[in-house]
């Protein structure tokens, strides 16, 4: 790798005098500090001591003229009086580097990268003006440099004194980018990294709900790398940049102009300005042009705490600016030491004399036609200036900090080596040493370096708040401490905060209200996706949450309220006994059963008679009682359908209602078979006598309940909550299990039922008087339409109106079986008992009776 001294030479272009000659001399002057003090061991600094270098354009036939600066930086002048103090401060201290004198060589790069690197070179070889091949084997006139006041400056220094594993360590660069070591392996810094400030303003900036913000920033390495890590840690966080401008000072008046008619034609009501301040204030002086007041910044350590601003007349746009910037400190000394720099001190130090005469605005020179005349006797504890301005040391406490950080590592070498010789302290063994180095400085803070060459981020948020007088105050309203747990490293205090324009309320930029629970979030099309239309949820769907994005479907249980944000248990629909329906249908169920029962009570007070005794009374008596038992069992589907229940009202129904049946065709079959036995010679009557009728009753009826047992064993009725026939309740129905086993109990009783019509039908033309067939038929033909027409009605009816039709179909045909039957007999038997003879039901008395 090649020596420094050769990129200098490169760099400056010397003139070797002879091919065989070993040495070489400078053309032009060689680059020399501004302050200097040597020591045993000595540190570089690079500084923007002026605002700006002046470099004429070569005419390329004469040498050219060297670069002039002007315009006295006071706050860079303040931070190279702090490496002064810090330096003599350590010299006086018996702890550090005892026996050991620091010296100090402070160089001027007037903003520019160009006197920034060749400052840097400088450091590293020397100033001779006569350059050997001896200077190749001396070390480094460094052992570190400091300094750096801005990223890119930063930049160009250490991807040179990289390559040479010099230490340098910067209090102003803050781009993320300076901490890739595989670019930079030797750069360190005691100012946090703009990665931590970009993700802790887009953290600020959510947290007050700002989701479509503008942002405006330097169009440098600083701006750039900043506000990247801004937008990406912004949109992590669900917040969209409405517009990202880039502007350096430099640039065409038009080109501001543009960048203003973008604000002023945004929706955003917040700019976040990663700007330096000199970008800032001809930003600021355009948009009081076109009176755009209202705005709220959100500000970069850069500018946010900048009392230059206040001499704008544009301050006040900034009103209610937050913005995060270093903890403050103060510096013990520091004040009395900065107030006693005076040029008489240094005579043949021409910067003082420039600095003297900018603060006081007066001049050295007696042939200087403007302005007062310097007299010396000015005090600078008069004076108000950025330098003299003991409120703002952030930035001063950072390079003392620095300084101090090379003084314990380059002592730390020393007492490890145990050397009273210095030529240990070769640049990667400095470079090692500052890696590990941890202390605690003068102020409490814990000073040492990550893997990266990055310090703890501690911010303190600033708020400008007016004062009463008219001016701006900064007023500390918050912390943010990356050491700190993630939940605790954003501390607050709201309520002291003051906004754009004076208000006390926070103000909204949003592309699109908040969407409120019971609504979701739909992206306008072509849009950011914080542009957004709310729209409803569903049915059955509920958002809980502001700015949802998604509805979230409620368990099949549940059912979203009208409001759609909240879910609440769907209703359970059935056939209860408290409503009318059910009221009803008991009432008729009941009723049906006191008739029945008074029927009975009828036939059994008139059990002689001839009208009870014919037909069989024994199966009078046994329909009858079967008839109850179906008006009784229609309750059983009435309630909350249950384990039990469901299978008790399937099977009860089927087994009385065949028990009903087989009844009504005994009865049919012992007409026919009267009938038949008064024929002559008919011997029919023994074969369907008492004993047979109980025994066919009792047979239809068992086959029925050997069919209802195979239902039950196999696949039985339960209870179940049909959730798809409505979508916002449940249906609590019984489940017939077996559909099979339920369409057999349905159709054997269709089949018995159609036996019996048949063979009434067959015996409808026998004797009037004698003859019950016809009121048989009659009930037939209501039972089966009745039944016929609850198969569709059955399958179509929702929810508990299936389980009403199937009552009313019981009750229905059970009404049907007792009119038909027993009406005609009680009207004989309570109205007409003149009728209830034997001789009247022989069939002879007169025509016209009954």
């Amino acid at each position: 790798m090649a020596h420094p001294t050769l990129l200098l030479l490169l760099l400056l272009s010397p003139w070797c005098l002879s091919a065989s000659l070993q040495s070489c001399r400078l053309l032009g002057q060689p680059a020399l500090p501004v302050f200097a003090s040597e020591g045993d061991i000595d540190i570089g600094a690079v500084l923007s001591l002026h605002r700006k270098a002046v470099v004429k354009a070569p005419s390329f036939t004469t040498e050219p003229e060297p670069a002039s600066c002007i315009r006295v930086n006071m706050g860079e002048f303040r931070t190279a009086q702090t490496i002064i103090f810090a330096v003599e401060e350590i010299n006086n201290n018996t702890n550090l580097l005892p026996g050991v004198r620091l010296g100090y060589k402070i160089y001027d790069s007037c903003g520019s990268i160009i006197l920034a690197i060749r400052s840097a070179m400088a450091l590293m070889n020397g100033y001779g003006e006569t350059l050997s091949d001896t200077s190749c084997q001396r070390p480094p006139a460094v052992k570190a440099i400091v300094g750096g006041s801005s990223s890119t400056a930063s930049i160009g220094i250490a991807s040179a004194v990289g390559l040479f594993h010099i230490s340098m360590i910067s209090h102003g660069a803050t781009c993320a980018c300076l901490s890739d070591t595989d670019r930079f392996p030797s750069f360190f810094r005691t100012i946090p990294s703009d990665y931590y400030q970009s993700r802790a303003l887009a953290q600020l900036v959510k947290h007050f709900g700002w989701t479509w913000v503008g942002a405006v920033r330097s169009r440098n390495d600083y701006g750039n790398n900043g506000i990247a890590t801004f937008v990406e840690t912004a949109e992590e966080l669900g917040v969209c940049i409405e517009y990202s401008e880039a502007y350096l000072r430099t640039d065409p008046k038009k080109e501001l102009q543009r960048i203003v008619e973008v604000i002023k034609g945004a929706t955003s009501r917040v700019i976040v300005a990663f700007l330096g301040q000199a970008d800032l204030i001809p930003l600021l002086n355009e948009l009081a042009l076109h009176n755009m007041s209202g705005l709220q910044f959100v500000g970069s350590e850069s500018w946010i705490t900048s009392k230059g601003l206040f001499n704008t007349n544009t301050y006040s746009l900034v009103t209610g600016a937050v913005g995060f910037t270093m903890q403050d400190v103060v510096l013990e000394g520091l004040q009395e030491f900065l107030l006693n720099v005076h040029p008489s001190k240094a005579p043949q130090n021409l910067f003082l004399r420039e600095f003297w005469e900018t603060a006081f605005e007066c001049s050295f020179d007696n042939n200087h036609m403007t302005g007062s005349q310097c007299t010396g006797s000015e005090s600078l504890q008069t004076l108000q200036s950025q330098y003299t301005d003991m409120a703002q040391m952030r930035i001063s406490n950072k390079m003392y900090t620095a300084v101090y950080a090379v003084a314990h590592s380059l002592h730390k070498l020393l007492m490890d080596h145990n050397e009273t010789e210095l030529n240990v302290l070769v640049p990667s063994k400095v470079l090692e040493y500052l890696k590990k180095v941890n202390f605690t400085s003068t102020t409490g803070e814990q000073i040492f370096f990550d893997s990266r060459g990055d310090p703890a981020a501690r911010y303190e948020l600033v708020n400008w708040q007016p004062d009463d007088d008219g001016t701006l105050q900064f007023k500390y309203v918050g912390v943010y401490d990356t050491s700190a747990p993630s939940e605790q490293r954003f501390v607050l205090n709201q309520g002291g905060l003051t906004w754009a324009g004076g208000q006390s309320q926070v103000p909204v930029s949003v592309c699109s209200e908040s969407c409120p629970p019971g609504t979701r979030k739909a992206q306008q099309k072509g849009k950011s996706i914080c542009c957004y239309d709310c729209i409803p949820c569903g049915e059955g769907e509920i958002s809980n949450i502001t700015d949802s994005n998604d509805c979230i479907p409620c368990a099949p249980e549940y059912w979203s309220i009208e409001s759609k944000d909240k879910c609440v248990l769907k209703y359970i629909e059935y056939l209860s006994y408290s409503e009318i329906m059910g009221i009803v249908l008991v009432f008729f169920s009941l009723f049906g059963t006191t008739v029945t029962i008074l029927v009975a009570a009828v036939f059994f007070t008139h059990k002689d008679t001839p009208i009870v005794k014919a037909n069989n009374s024994e199966l009078s008596f046994l329909l009858l009682f079967s008839l109850t038992l179906c008006f009784l069992c229609s309750l059983t589907f009435i309630g909350r359908p249950s384990e039990w229940s469901c299978m008790l009202r399937h099977t009860a129904f089927g087994i009385t209602f065949v028990l009903c049946i087989s009844c009504v065709l005994g009865k049919t079959i012992v007409v026919l078979m009267a009938f038949r036995a008064t024929l002559p010679g008919s011997n029919v009557m023994k074969w369907f006598g008492p004993l047979q009728q109980r025994l066919s009753v009792l047979g239809f009826t068992l086959i029925q309940v050997l069919i209802c047992v195979l239902w039950l064993t196999i696949s039985p009725p339960f209870p179940y909550r049909n959730m798809h026939l409505y979508i916002d309740k449940i249906i609590l129905e019984c489940d017939v299990g077996s559909a099979i086993g339920f369409w057999a109990i349905l159709g054997y009783i269709g089949l018995l039922a159609l036996l019996c019509f048949i063979l009434a039908f067959l015996a409808r033309k026998l004797p009037d008087n004698f003859n019950e067939a016809k009121f048989i038929t009659f009930s037939m033909l209501i039972f089966s339409a009745v039944w016929i027409t609850f198969i569709p009605a059955y399958v179509s009816s929702p929810g508990k109106f299936t389980v009403a039709v199937e009552i009313f179909a019981i009750l229905a045909s059970s009404f049907g079986l007792l009119l038909c039957i027993f009406t005609p007999k009680c009207y004989v038997i309570l109205i007409k008992p003149e009728q209830n003879t034997k001789k009247h039901m022989m069939g002879k008395t007169a025509p016209g009776s009954i």
